[in-house]
């Protein structure tokens, strides 16, 4: 199966764990281009959450066309999977991004696995229409 992980850049190192244990058993993963690029150690994490919150982080995305990009990929894929883990006090967390990438699979009748529970969050109803499947960490529930 083609497996596009999903999740805040927050999350990269744990998404490039992902990629490897699924790649062992015997999936096809993409990880976002952000994330390959600070598993290359051409940025960091830190330096992302910083444009973030000097709100330059849109001004990058626009720079590589990041959103249509992903959409591609996950266009190419089975399905996704949403990296989420504990994030600023949030149990579980589902950002912005992985919400709109969760929407992009849904619409593309890609099927949708979360890491762990939804949070709870506003949008978790939007979620719960989606229907997701939540792995509670077990990789093997991905088919």
């Amino acid at each position: 199966m083609k497996i596009a992980i999903c999740g805040s850049l927050t999350f990269a190192k744990k998404m490039a764990e992902l990629k490897s244990r699924l790649e062992t058993l015997g999936h096809e993963v993409y990880l976002p281009y952000s994330a390959e690029k600070i598993m290359r150690g051409e940025f960091s994490a830190e330096a992302i959450e910083q444009a973030k919150e000097d709100g330059s982080f849109h001004k990058l995305n626009i720079e590589v066309d990041a959103i249509r990009r992903w959409h591609d990929v996950i266009g190419k894929s089975d399905g996704v999977l949403v990296a989420n883990y504990d994030k600023k006090g949030i149990k579980n967390y589902i950002g912005g991004s992985a919400f709109l990438e969760i929407g992009f699979a849904h619409v593309m009748n890609k099927k949708i696995y979360l890491l762990n529970p939804i949070p709870d969050a506003s949008y978790k109803e939007e979620i719960l229409s989606m229907q997701p499947v939540v792995t509670e960490g077990d990789l093997n529930k991905i088919k």
